[in-house]
C-alpha cells in the first residue's frame, strides 16, 4: 500500500457465511450458501468468507461451489492452525482463482492456559508452521490472533512479526469476545500497524458483547487498519459481529471525519439484508440502523413535519444509497395534522382544513387504542365523513326546494 489511495482503501472482509452462520439460528445449506454469495459479490464485499472446511462436509461443499461458481471473487476459508485444517481449506479452495487460506490460533493467556493448554512458545511455533504451510498451497495468506485484545502486547507483537515472516501478508487482530472500547483498541491497532509497516494489511474483527463492534471497527481503521471483518446485518456469534452496512455507511457518510473508501455497492445492502433474512430463521430488528423496518420510518409529528417540509431534517442518510426506495411515514398518535394531510393526498383525498380537523380527530381515536393506523382505517375515516357531507347537502338541498314550493 504505497500509494495515498491504497492507504485510505478499507478491504471488506465479509464472513457472513462463516462466523454469521455459525450463530444460533442461522446455519445455511449449499444452495442457501450459494445464493448469499451471489448477492455478496454484487455488493462488492473484497473477500468473502465461504466456510469452515473442516467443521462439516456441508461447510467443505459451500466453500468448493463458491469458488468454482463466482472465479473472479477473492475467497476465503477458515482453518485452525494445524496441518489436517489447512489441508482441509486448501482443498475446498482448489478450484478458487483467487484463494485465500484464513489461519488461528489463540494468543491471550486465558486462551493458553484454559483452551489449549500450551506454552507461548509452543502457540508462536504452531502460527509459523501453520502459515508456512498454508503458503505451500496459496499465495494469500491471512493468520488470526483469536482473543488479540486480551493478548499481551509485546507477546501479540511477537507472533504477528513471525507469522509476516512466516509469509501472512494479512494479519487480523480480533477482538473475539467484544472486550475492548475504541481507543483501547486503536491504542493496539496503531501499535501493531505502525511495527509492521505499510506492506502488511492489518485487519480486524469485532464482536458486539458490549454493543461496540461498529465503533471499535472504526477506530481500529482510523488507526492504522485496512481490512474490516463483518457480517450483513450483524449476525454472528452470541450478540454478534459488526454490521457490514453500518461500517460502510458511516465511513461514506462522515468522510469528513474518516476520509477511507470501499468498493461496496451500497445500493445493494439492503436487498442483501433482505436476502439473508428470508434464508436464515430471523430478520434484523426493527430499530436496527440503516436495514431495519424502522430505520427510515417516522411516526412523531414534529419529525414528520420537519421530514416533509425538508427530508434532510430528520434523515442523514438517503434511503435510496443502501437500496431502500424511500422513507415512510408510520402513523400513530404522536402523528400530526401535516403528515395526515399527506398520506389522505396520497390516498387520493384532498381536505379541507376544516375536513381535515374532523378525520384527525376520528384518527387520534383509533390512535389511542392501537398501535399503529393503517391506510385502509384512514381511507374509512374520509369516506365516512365525505359520505356525511353528502348527505348533510343532500338534506340542505331538500330543505331548499320545500322551502321554495
Amino acid at each position: 500500500m504505497n500509494s495515498s489511495e491504497d492507504r485510505q482503501r478499507v478491504y471488506i472482509f465479509d464472513t457472513t457465511l462463516r462466523d454469521g452462520e455459525q450463530s444460533p439460528g442461522c446455519s445455511m445449506t449449499v444452495p442457501e450458501k450459494l445464493r448469499m454469495a451471489h448477492k455478496l459479490a454484487e455488493l462488492g464485499v473484497d473477500i468473502m468468507e465461504a466456510g469452515f472446511p473442516i467443521a462439516s462436509e456441508g461447510d467443505f461443499e459451500a466453500v468448493q461451489a463458491i469458488s468454482r461458481e463466482l472465479p473472479w471473487v477473492r475467497v476465503a476459508a477458515l482453518s485452525r492452525a494445524t496441518r489436517l485444517d489447512v489441508e482441509r481449506a486448501a482443498g475446498a479452495l482448489s478450484p478458487a482463482r483467487h484463494p485465500r487460506i484464513h489461519t488461528f490460533i489463540a494468543t491471550s493467556d486465558i486462551h493458553l492456559k484454559y483452551k489449549l493448554k500450551k506454552s507461548r512458545q509452543q502457540v508462536l511455533d504452531e502460527a509459523v508452521a501453520a502459515v508456512e504451510l498454508a503458503r505451500r498451497f496459496v499465495d494469500d495468506v491471512e493468520f488470526s490472533a483469536e482473543d488479540a485484545t486480551r493478548t499481551d502486547l509485546d507477546y501479540l507483537l511477537e507472533v504477528c512479526k513471525a507469522v509476516v515472516a512466516a509469509g501472512a501478508q494479512t494479519v487480523n487482530l480480533p477482538d473475539t469476545v467484544g472486550y475492548s472500547t475504541p481507543d483501547e483498541y486503536a491504542e493496539q491497532i496503531g501499535f501493531i500497524a505502525r511495527e509492521l509497516g505499510p506492506e502488511v494489511i492489518v485487519s480486524v474483527h469485532c464482536h458486539n458483547d458490549l454493543g461496540l463492534a461498529t465503533a471499535n471497527s472504526l477506530a481500529a481503521v482510523a488507526a492504522g487498519a485496512r481490512q474490516v471483518e463483518c457480517t450483513i446485518n450483524g449476525i454472528g456469534e452470541r450478540a454478534g459481529n459488526a454490521a457490514l452496512e453500518e461500517v460502510v455507511m458511516t465511513m461514506r457518510v462522515r468522510n469528513d471525519r474518516l476520509p477511507y473508501t470501499t468498493r461496496i455497492n451500497t445500493e445493494h445492502l439492503f436487498p442483501a439484508s433482505q436476502l439473508l433474512t428470508g434464508i436464515i430463521s430471523f430478520g434484523p430488528q426493527p430499530n436496527k440502523a440503516l436495514v431495519g423496518a424502522n430505520a427510515f420510518a417516522h411516526e412523531a409529528g414534529i419529525h414528520q413535519d420537519g421530514y416533509l417540509k425538508e427530508k434532510s431534517t430528520y434523515e442523514v442518510i438517503d434511503p435510496v444509497s443502501v437500496g431502500i426506495p424511500e422513507g415512510r411515514l408510520v402513523l400513530g398518535k404522536h402523528s400530526g395534522r401535516h403528515a395526515l394531510r399527506v398520506k389522505c393526498e396520497h390516498l387520493g383525498y384532498t381536505l379541507s382544513k376544516p375536513e381535515l380537523d374532523a378525520v384527525y380527530k376520528g384518527f387520534l381515536e383509533i390512535a389511542d387504542r392501537k398501535k399503529g393506523v393503517t391506510d385502509q382505517e384512514i381511507g374509512a375515516l374520509v369516506r365516512t365523513l365525505k359520505m356525511g357531507e353528502a348527505v348533510q347537502a343532500g338534506e340542505r338541498r331538500s330543505d331548499a326546494a320545500i322551502a321554495s314550493d
